[in-house]
């Protein structure tokens, strides 16, 4: 048996929030509430969120020696996941963002920055790092890096599960080995040219053969395609505080979902309630919940759905 279920290979952050009581016009000034430094990041993110629903998780990744990467070292270690093969960089500072949240709509702003010294390089992923695992899931920032972890999956007939948000030079060379890719609603159309989201994931899916393509939407739920069908999943509608860390604890979901054997549809309903519940709390990861107040929530919360992909999807399933 694997000695994990996940293992993650890729950023973390630490951020500091900025909450004001809304978002300045270009050029404009608005005075803060409230200053918060909070732990996030794309991949150590839904790691925690793996950890919290009960899987045996790894991360894999570089931290800086300053303040921001004790935060962060904390709060995975706090989450009960294995650093084992974490690496301390001396005399570098961690990937930091400043993220300005706008407490009218809790919709958030991004600035960050990520030091050279903190690239993953690909020579320091080894077979043992990845084989221990049941799925790897990986993000697009150190791209051969992550291309050597897919393979080396593959190779073992590990599913690898994909975080991506926008475009990578030398990430044609990852795709091939991705069997869950889970994007942002902007990567497709930017990677085919195909403006059309139910053709950009056909396009995608047919030239790489994934096993699944699907693209989240934000407040509008997610897209997913598998076996030709198209899936959508309208989003939970909740009390809003902050949408940081929504799609990391999304994917976080979505790994576990894979894991329990959840049909698609399933697994999209899943992933959607816990990114929504993490929305009602600040910080990357101040809203991750039990899979029973998914659940919960799935029964109960009103959802909010895109009528033009309600009815596309009907029609591709009828059709």
């Amino acid at each position: 048996m694997p000695d994990f279920d996940v293992v993650g290979i890729g950023l973390n952050a630490t951020d500091t929030l900025l909450l004001v009581p809304r978002f300045p016009a270009y050029a404009g000034k608005e005075p803060f509430e409230e200053e918060i430094l909070s732990p996030g990041g794309q991949v150590a993110s839904a790691m925690v969120t793996c950890a919290t629903l009960g899987l045996r998780t790894r991360y894999i990744g570089t931290v800086g020696d300053d303040e921001r990467g004790r935060i962060q070292i904390e709060s995975l270690l706090n989450s009960g996941i294995n650093l084992d093969h974490v690496q301390i960089r001396k005399n570098t500072a961690n990937q930091s963002a400043y993220i300005v949240i706008d407490r009218t709509t809790g919709e958030r702003t991004v600035f960050w920055r990520r030091p050279d010294g903190l690239r993953l390089d690909p020579a320091e992923i080894t077979e043992e790092m990845i084989a221990s695992a049941r799925l790897v899931h990986i993000d697009g920032h150190d791209t051969a890096a992550v291309e050597r972890a897919a393979r080396i999956a593959r190779a073992n007939g590990i599913p690898v599960t994909v975080d991506v948000d926008t475009i990578y030079h030398g990430f044609d060379r990852v795709l091939p080995y991705v069997d869950y890719l889970v994007t942002s609603s902007e990567f497709p159309s930017r990677w085919t040219n195909v403006h059309d989201p139910f053709q950009a994931l056909e396009t995608i899916q047919k030239e790489y053969g994934m096993k699944v393509a699907a693209m989240t939407l934000g407040a509008h739920g997610c897209l997913a395609r598998c076996d030709g069908q198209y899936f959508y999943s309208p989003a939970y509608v909740v009390n809003c505080v902050d949408t940081t860390g929504a799609g990391d604890i999304f994917h976080g979901a979505f790994c576990y979902a894979v894991l329990k054997g959840m049909s698609l549809q399933d697994t999209l309903d899943f992933s959607n309630a816990m990114a929504a519940l993490n929305c009602t709390a600040l910080g990357a990861r101040g809203g991750i919940r039990p899979a029973q107040d998914a659940i919960a929530l799935m029964r109960r919360a009103e959802r909010r759905s895109q009528p033009d992909f309600v009815a596309r999807t009907a029609a591709a399933v009828q059709g």
